[in-house]
Formats: C-alpha cells, sequence, structure tokens
C-alpha cells in the first residue's frame, strides 16, 4: 500500500512488459497501447538524483491532461484514460500508484525532432543569440537582454537524443529530417499550441516563456504525444516579478539547478543526494505551478 506523501522512484509491474524507462517517465506495453508513469525522479544537467521530489510526478501527469483535454480543438492526441477505473484489469492491482501519475495512451511512431517554441530569450536559445545574433537561423533584433519578449514566437526545432543535450537545428536541417510537408505541419500546430497556452496562461498571471512538444504518427495523422505544458518541459514564470534583464524566478527544477551551481557541482555523475530544504522548496514550486495554471490544488 503506498503511504500518502510517499516518493515513487521506481516502478515495478512484473505482469508488464517494460518499453522504456527515461528520466522521469516508466513506459510500458498494454496490449497495443502504452502506459506512462511519471514518477517522482528528478534530473538536471542530464543526471537523474538518488531522491525524488514528492508529488512530482502527480503535477507533471495531470497537467498533461489537463493541457490533452484543453487543446483538442486545436490538434489530436494520444491519450486514452487518466483514470485507472477505466484502464484494463490487469492494472487494477497497481492503483495505489497509479492513481494521478499516469496515462494509458495509443501507441504512435514518434517524430525524430523535439518541437521547441519560444516566446522569450532564455536557455539554450540566448547562448546561441549571444554567439550570433540569432536561434536556429532566425535573424532576431540587436540588443535584446535575457528574457526579452521577442517580436513574435519563434519556432526552434531541436535533435532529439536518449542521453545527452538536444542541438538546436536549422529549419532546413528540420526539413530534411522529417521532409518540408511534415515539417510545415508540425511547426503550424507548435505555434498555434503554444499561443492557446501562453493566452490562458497569462489570464492566471503566467507568463509562458518557451515549451517543447512531441508529435507522432496515428494511423497516418500527425498528433500531441507525450508530455505537454508541464514545468518539465517548459519554462514559467510569474507576471508579477518579471523584469527583463536577468534570469527570472520559475515553476520548475530551475531551484534545483540554481543550488548545484551554488555547491559547484561537477555536473558529472553520480549526482549528490538533494537536501531536505530543496526537496521541499522543488516540491512547492511544481504544485504552486499546478495550482496556478489548473485553477484548484493538486488531489
Amino acid at each position: 500500500m503506498l503511504q500518502r506523501g510517499e516518493v515513487v522512484l521506481k516502478t515495478k509491474f512484473p505482469e508488464l512488459k517494460l518499453f522504456k524507462r527515461g528520466k522521469v517517465r516508466d513506459v510500458y506495453e498494454v496490449e497495443d497501447k502504452l502506459l506512462i508513469v511519471a514518477t517522482d525522479r528528478i534530473s538536471a544537467f542530464d543526471v537523474v538524483f538518488p531522491n525524488g521530489i514528492p508529488n512530482k510526478g502527480k503535477v507533471l501527469n495531470q497537467i498533461s491532461v489537463f493541457w490533452f483535454n484543453y487543446l483538442q480543438e486545436i490538434i489530436p492526441n494520444h491519450l486514452i484514460t487518466a483514470d485507472v477505473n477505466r484502464m484494463p484489469q490487469i492494472l487494477q492491482k497497481y492503483r495505489d500508484i497509479l492513481e494521478g501519475r499516469s496515462m494509458l495512451v495509443k501507441r504512435t511512431r514518434p517524430l525524430p525532432i523535439e518541437a521547441v517554441v519560444r516566446g522569450y530569450l532564455a536557455g539554450s536559445g540566448l547562448k546561441e543569440y549571444k554567439q550570433k545574433g540569432s536561434i536556429c537561423g532566425i535573424r532576431l533584433p540587436e540588443n535584446l537582454q535575457e528574457s526579452s519578449k521577442l517580436p513574435e514566437p519563434i519556432f526552434t526545432p531541436s535533435t532529439k537524443v536518449e542521453s545527452g543535450h538536444d542541438e538546436n537545428i536549422s529549419e532546413v536541417k528540420a526539413s530534411e529530417i522529417i521532409g518540408d510537408e511534415i515539417y510545415k505541419k508540425v511547426k503550424d500546430f507548435s505555434l498555434k499550441i503554444y499561443k492557446k497556452i501562453a493566452d490562458y496562461a497569462l489570464s492566471r498571471g503566467i507568463i509562458f516563456a518557451d515549451t517543447k512538444f512531441e508529435f507522432g504518427f496515428d494511423n497516418g495523422n500527425i498528433i500531441l504525444i507525450d508530455e505537454v505544458g508541464t514545468p518539465d518541459s517548459s519554462r514559467f514564470w510569474s507576471v508579477e516579478t518579471y523584469k527583463p534583464g536577468q534570469p527570472q524566478p520559475s515553476f520548475d527544477k530551475q531551484y534545483v539547478r540554481d543550488y548545484l551551481e551554488k555547491i559547484g557541482w561537477d555536473k558529472n555523475p553520480p549526482a549528490p543526494k538533494l537536501p531536505d530544504e530543496i526537496v521541499k522548496g522543488t516540491s512547492a514550486k511544481y504544485l504552486e505551478a499546478y495550482s496556478l495554471l489548473v485553477g484548484e490544488n493538486l488531489s
């Protein structure tokens, strides 16, 4: 029996075939579908830490479910159900673990690129802008500051790698990888999705600075897959504290990154154990992101 507040670092369901174990999610095969379980693992600088963050997996899972439902008018998605009661009987004995942190989804053929949209200058985009005055070949105005709002959101695709860092690529390179027609559809979908989320988030007092989406093929149609609009895949800033020209406090694992920079960790495995105050502070950030976006506390 899973105790209230207990951290889930790794799942094991003997009757199911493990499809993939990522940095955060454990994915299993269930008949012709996939079961995605969001654990409480946390990674920073591409290294997974030994202790997890309470409620993190539930926040990621339920924010994704919220957005999948919210975005259906723009694009279909892979979600079948997040209700354990509607999942196959074989999963019912694991409901204590699955409740709130799992999704049964369609099995798709994922596109081999990350669909990144940026509305503000931060992260790897800021680094590339400082070097070249552009991001992914897109020229930007001179003298932009860190965290500046861009004239309009830009689509900046990247490679998708299992380990290490994704790399920004040009529009031409992305088109070569997935084809011109598919690239144009993915770019159009990505910008529309970003705008809809950004407009909603702004109404909740949150700036949706940038994000990444993943798409896959379902019976020849492009659909939205994986996670969407979560603090792990996006940067969320508070409208109240936003100030261009400097890094912004954010509702994600930046709290962990800042701590690691402070202690001078070399960013190579093994990762150090996170102190209790950092774990609690990070959990609070994720829960705050959920309540602000969804409008209710995590159940």
